[in-house]
């Protein structure tokens, strides 16, 4: 078991009141303590841990840990500080630095825009040593600022989940061509079934169809530091991506179970365990099949990522650092507080233990890429499984690169999946969302300067 960290001359000091306990879960509407409020924790140190929510698997794997975390330490307290799903996420993070409430623990997005705005404080080293090498990187400074939550696997997990049954009953095999995958729509189609399910009442569930339709043009710049990299400097411009917007329109308007645009991604799971669809999109990796046996342990599902024209599976990979590059980071609002940061490195280094990968695994997660790997007890017993780790081993898979650093590229990609949405609504021509998204990121590369 995980030793709670030794504190020197620790403060016992209620340091905020109940007026000042307000945070980010009162913005979104959820329940939770203050960051240092030691409340029923006695003379524990209360510190809070604002994730985004949406994933089943992931909900659970939080719980999980902070609940394991919370019996076996004897000087701290998380309380989970949960974003409802549905919310952006970006935004909440600007409601959070307006409000000046961080929580101590932070599931990070934009990264590069907060370090620059001096509101992540350096992870220590007490932390990345317990990490592989390659699993985190310095920012410019220097420092480190944040630590990943799971495997470093790319977007692997961004594929489609399909019933297994249907496919051996009508002859069906996964596509191996980006022309089989249309024709393998069209074939479901004319037997009388829907052939895909996905999801867009959150905004980000939107990129599950997209980016894999977008990825071989993505990966055409892949050398070159990546799409919006290049676009952002006037090298490549967003009519470069009207092929895959033509494909996902084409794809959305006959093809989709109707409803999308009010489904949250949650609930493709249930419409594909119903029969209401083949196929769904997925973001969750291993967690959407965990989730999938969970509801129906009879169901045979399955996985594969849409493939290009020329048989190649083009995969997203991790950045480690910059604006893209999620993880978990501390706080500078916390740091400035001895009792809430040694708080939070002490919750950080047992999510890194080989106890908590333990925990992840068995919920469905992949774990972070710890020094102790060799010691976490992998879960290959969720149906379907043997799809994802065999695309981890597949000849035609290509890891390519599309990180961006423009420091106001989240507005950028918040304005893109939202007009997305609105053309594949058929609000907007897409020509038009072409010259919006245009526009509007020439607009944010002369407001980052």
């Amino acid at each position: 078991m995980h030793n709670a960290m030794t504190r020197t001359a620790r403060s016992r000091l209620l340091l905020v009141t109940a007026g000042l306990a307000t945070s980010a879960l009162a913005l979104a509407g959820c329940a939770g303590g203050g960051a240092g409020d030691a409340g029923a924790s006695g003379d524990k140190t209360t510190i809070r841990f604002l994730y985004a929510t949406g994933d089943e698997t992931w909900n659970a794997v939080v719980d999980e840990v902070v609940t394991a975390f919370n019996e076996q330490s004897d000087t701290t307290e998380v309380k989970l500080d949960p974003l409802p799903a549905g919310s952006d996420y970006a935004t909440a993070l600007k409601t959070v630095d307006a409000t000046g409430n961080w929580p101590a623990v932070v599931d990070m997005r934009d990264t590069l825009t907060y370090v620059n705005a001096g509101k992540l404080a350096p992870v220590p080293e007490e932390v990345t040593a317990l990490l592989e090498p390659d699993a985190f990187a310095p920012a410019a400074d220097g420092n480190v600022y944040t630590v990943p939550y799971s495997a470093l696997n790319g977007e692997l997990g961004m594929n489609i989940v399909y019933n297994k049954t249907y496919f051996e009953e009508h002859d069906l095999e996964v596509p191996e061509t980006y022309d089989d995958f249309i024709d393998l729509l069209e074939e479901i189609k004319s037997n009388g079934d829907v052939p895909l399910a996905t999801a867009a009442a959150e905004v980000w569930p939107s990129d599950q169809l997209w980016k894999p339709l977008a990825a071989p043009t993505f990966a055409e710049f892949s050398d070159d530091g990546g799409f919006w990299n290049v676009a952002a400097e006037g090298g490549a411009s967003v009519a470069d991506l009207k092929a895959p917007l033509e494909e996902l329109k084409m794809i959305m308007d006959d093809y989709v179970l109707e409803g999308w645009q009010s489904t949250a991604d949650a609930q493709t799971t249930t419409l594909l365990v119903n029969d209401q669809a083949v196929m769904a999109t997925s973001s969750a990796g291993l967690g959407r099949l965990m989730d999938i046996n969970k509801v129906d342990p009879e169901f045979d599902a399955g996985l594969f990522i849409i493939p290009d024209e020329d048989g190649k599976i083009n995969v997203l990979k991790n950045s480690v650092v910059g604006d893209t590059a999620g993880g978990l980071a501390i706080s500078s609002q916390a740091a400035e507080n001895e009792d809430e940061y040694a708080s939070a490195v002490e919750f950080l280094t047992y999510f890194y233990s080989v106890d908590a990968a333990n925990l992840m695994e068995a919920s469905g997660w992949i774990s972070p890429n710890i020094l102790n790997s060799d010691e976490v007890e992998r879960n290959d017993t969720i149906p379907g499984a043997e799809d994802f780790f065999a695309l981890l081993e597949n000849p035609n898979l290509v890891w390519y690169e599309n990180a961006p650093t423009l420091s106001t590229f989240s507005s950028v990609n918040t304005f893109f999946r939202q007009s997305r949405i609105e053309m594949q609504d058929g609000q907007t021509t897409i020509d038009e969302t072409i010259a919006k998204v245009q526009a509007e990121l020439e607009a944010q590369v002369a407001a980052a300067g």
